[in-house]
């Protein structure tokens, strides 16, 4: 049963990036106004759009689950380090973070004042899910040094993170003229994703659910 449940942990790590990817395009495809160059992600599921609910319910909330699951699989498997598992619960931190930016969407262009709350709580959302998600990449740079199966990705996380907090930056920077400000979005969401992938498909390859980098 736990060797059950820890497979699914790390199956949810190789599809959340995936399912993310996916209806982000899919969403985008169903509004030919809608521009992946110049706008937000977020407005894909903004209030009253047509696609709104599916953006939201079949995008922000499971991938955000499946996020959390990835995480409790990695504190199980990490148990006995304490740096992994608060990078751990960074990831988680990042999936309650996404939910609550699905539950709470953005108003029309995800750019009007913050004054009202729903509106208040997808900005405080989306900000926590970055830069805990970025943390995360960085801090399991320092923890996959410990692990002769993993030290090859050490580098590779800083280097996500990194440019990962950069292309954040450039998207907050270009914000206001809404040049490239959903493609620095993209390449930034793009890269954290894939390290996610690539962390949790190495996992798989391991076996990491029945046998713990310790034992590599």
């Amino acid at each position: 049963m736990k060797i059950t449940l820890c497979k699914i942990g790390n199956l949810c790590g190789l599809m959340a990036p995936v399912l993310w990817a996916s209806a982000i395009i899919f969403v985008g495809s169903l509004r030919p106004e809608y521009s992946h160059f110049s706008q937000y992600i977020s407005e894909l599921g903004e209030r009253g759009s047509s696609t709104e609910m599916i953006m939201r319910y079949a995008a922000f909330v499971p991938t955000g689950l499946m996020h959390i699951a990835f995480a409790a699989f990695l504190f199980f498997v990490f148990k006995d380090n304490p740096v992994a598992k608060f990078a751990a619960m960074l990831i988680a931190v990042n999936g309650i973070a996404r939910i609550g930016a699905g539950m709470f969407p953005c108003e029309a262009g995800c750019d009007l004042p913050r004054l009202l709350l729903s509106q208040k709580l997808h900005s405080l959302s989306a900000g926590v899910g970055f830069f805990a998600l970025i943390g995360a990449s960085l801090l399991w740079g320092i923890v996959f040094r410990r692990y002769q199966s993993l030290r090859d990705l050490s580098v590779y996380s800083f280097i996500s993170g990194c440019l990962a907090l950069v292309f954040l930056a450039l998207m907050s920077w270009s914000a206001e003229l809404r040049m490239g400000t959903g493609l620095y979005e993209r390449i930034s969401t793009g890269l954290l994703s894939l390290w996610m992938l690539v962390f949790a498909a190495r996992l798989w390859r391991l076996k990491a659910y029945s046998v713990t980098p310790d034992c590599c």
